[in-house]
């Protein structure tokens, strides 16, 4: 069995040999470019993860992983460029460093590329299979994209609604890595749903927790900002709590400031952290985060292959969701 961080070098290894660099260069060299900008690469890690659960050697399913992180790279692209951010894990965006029309343009040919990897597996009688499961979660991917944009402007967003959300925007990508890595090593269809399961829950669990901590970590630990979410008006499930269990009066200030751009941020960010506080919405939000985990290892344990094999799932899983404020 393989670790994640030997899986995840495994995985680098084959991006090394496979780079983005043919011609024309103006389309292929930003590619290139947000495909070596670093991260942790979790979601070609689920796949190898998945796929070596059943089976000793992850080879062949790198072609999927790499499918998995070029889609994963594409959407963020097109993110920043909707989002008109400026960095990128602490690097120029595409868009940035090249211009707009092209980070539209790459981003689309990623698309291509992904597909193009997929197609790749030796076993090509899966391909369907494969594709099914990745246009599901592709779209998925784009209708949690367009409700958080929604949410911007919506002045009753529910927290189901939110949850939903980020259950699209987020877990679904790891439910598709899991299940893609799973149905590669040709398991049982019982298993490949809970291992999509397992991913849902850790990606809402995991997502909770990034907004939780995005207000209450600390900055170094954390690597952002704290009270970023606050500042630019998001309805995250802490604010969203609040509204449904504050009295009167703490739903209409915590109503006012997040529709407020005071020049003192600090200020505003204390006050709805207060709010937060004095409502006891902090332990909640770290109670739902848990259900979703405890979910997720429920699944996990429904997995018909030897309880040693899982352990690189259950370590990734709990260093995803052991970040501490």
């Amino acid at each position: 069995m393989y670790s994640a961080e030997q899986l995840k070098e495994i995985y680098l290894n084959y991006l090394e040999r496979n780079p983005f660099t043919k011609a024309p260069t103006n389309l292929f060299e930003p590619v290139d470019y947000i495909m070596r900008l670093g991260g942790k690469r979790i979601r070609p890690i689920l796949v190898l993860m998945a796929y070596n659960l059943f089976e000793k050697e992850v080879q062949q399913a790198l072609p999927i992983a790499n499918a998995i992180e070029i889609f994963h790279n594409f959407s963020l692209v097109h993110d920043d460029i909707m989002d008109e951010a400026p960095l990128r894990r602490g690097k120029p965006t595409v868009h940035h460093k090249y211009d707009t029309n092209t980070g539209i343009l790459s981003g689309d040919v990623m698309l291509i590329y992904a597909y193009k990897n997929i197609a790749a597996i030796q076993d090509r009688t899966l391909v369907p299979d494969l594709i099914d499961i990745f246009n599901e979660v592709a779209e998925a991917v784009c209708v949690g994209q367009q409700y958080d944009m929604d949410f911007e402007t919506s002045v009753a967003v529910t927290i189901p609604a939110y949850l939903k959300m980020i259950e699209d925007k987020t877990a679904q990508l790891l439910v598709g890595a899991l299940k893609m890595g799973a149905v590669l090593a040709k398991t049982s269809a019982e298993n490949v749903y809970n291992l999509g399961e397992f991913g849902r829950n850790i990606g809402i669990a995991f997502q909770l927790q990034d907004d939780f901590l995005d207000t209450f970590g600390d900055p170094v630990k954390f690597g952002k900002r704290v009270g970023g979410d606050i500042v630019q008006n998001k309805k995250t499930y802490l604010v969203l709590k609040t509204l449904e269990v504050a009295n009167e009066q703490d739903q209409a200030e915590l109503r006012r400031l997040m529709d407020s751009y005071p020049e003192d941020e600090a200020a505003k960010i204390e006050r709805v952290k207060a709010l937060f506080t004095q409502n006891r919405v902090p332990s909640m939000t770290e109670d739902l985060m848990k259900s979703f985990q405890a979910k997720a290892m429920s699944h996990l344990d429904n997995v018909t292959t030897q309880d040693v094999r899982k352990q690189a799932l259950l370590d990734l899983a709990s260093l995803l969701l052991a970040r501490k404020t």
